[in-house]
């Protein structure tokens, strides 16, 4: 029952026109009586923001804020795999022979999520880590690793709750979400980097234009809280003994290392 009743709601809300007004309110100066009170119900640290808050002129611009120099170190530490966003890890395991993965004890289809077979192919029996981003986080994504950009492609129109409440009652939101899949080239392998868009605010802002990624550097970023998902070949991913689900992380986080365990 709650299940219906939730994506009755969900489907009711989650219209294009409703999105599009909310996202021209949030870009809009009317948006800007809005920016403290939402920093105090969500606990925005407003220590490690570049910009003074009295400088945004918007929600959005409090959803893309930078952060000052040094805010999220990069780990000197070879080999390893950071964590691109500040957020929540949410699951985490290893894709199974049917190209499944689980989420909040639902399958999900990984051939469905990349929309294509021949690149779902390859990460059969990998490990894959689903990080959740709050209203409250840094919303800028970062690379991972070092690596270069083999493909990068977009999938989905309309996007449902990401949330915990979203991922246990929705409509395998995601695989169905709009989503930016990349997928990079390491020395071990490739790993997928794919950023869903979360409900209403469905934007998903690629910065980088270059093939040659480097760990840490700032590539893409979301309008609003939503998802990463990494996802890595077999035997070319080690995660650190810390990494479980509800484990909270910021970006520069070490998550494991990448590696050839062949």
């Amino acid at each position: 029952m709650k299940k219906r009743l939730y994506r009755c709601l969900i489907e009711l809300t989650n219209k294009k026109g409703v999105s599009r007004a909310l996202k021209k309110f949030a870009q809009s100066k009317l948006s800007k009586p809005l920016i403290r009170p939402y920093m105090k119900t969500f606990q925005i640290n407003t220590e490690e923001m570049l910009e003074d808050v009295s400088s945004f002129n918007s929600l959005h611009e409090l959803f893309i804020r930078r952060l000052k120099d040094g805010a999220r170190p990069i780990p000197s530490v070879p080999d390893c795999l950071i964590s691109p966003v500040d957020g929540v890890i949410e699951e985490m395991g290893t894709v199974s022979a049917d190209k499944q993965f689980i989420v909040k004890h639902k399958p999900y289809s990984l051939e469905e999520m990349i929309g294509n077979d021949a690149i779902a192919n390859r990460y059969l029996g990998g490990t894959y880590i689903i990080i959740y981003l709050s209203p409250r986080d840094y919303h800028r994504i970062h690379s991972p690793a070092d690596g270069t950009l083999e493909t990068q492609y977009s999938l989905g129109s309309s996007s449902y709750p990401v949330n915990k409440t979203g991922l246990t009652y929705g409509k395998s939101p995601l695989t169905k979400n709009y989503r930016m899949i990349s997928e990079i080239r390491h020395q071990y392998g490739s790993a997928l980097l794919v950023k869903v868009g979360a409900m209403y605010i469905n934007s998903i802002v690629m910065l980088q234009e270059a093939k040659n990624w480097r760990q840490g550097e700032e590539i893409a970023y979301f309008s609003f809280g939503s998802t990463v998902i990494l996802l890595f070949e077999k035997d070319t991913f080690i995660p650190v003994g810390t990494l479980c689900p509800s484990l909270k992380v910021k970006m520069g986080d070490i998550l494991g290392s990448l590696a050839s365990v062949k």
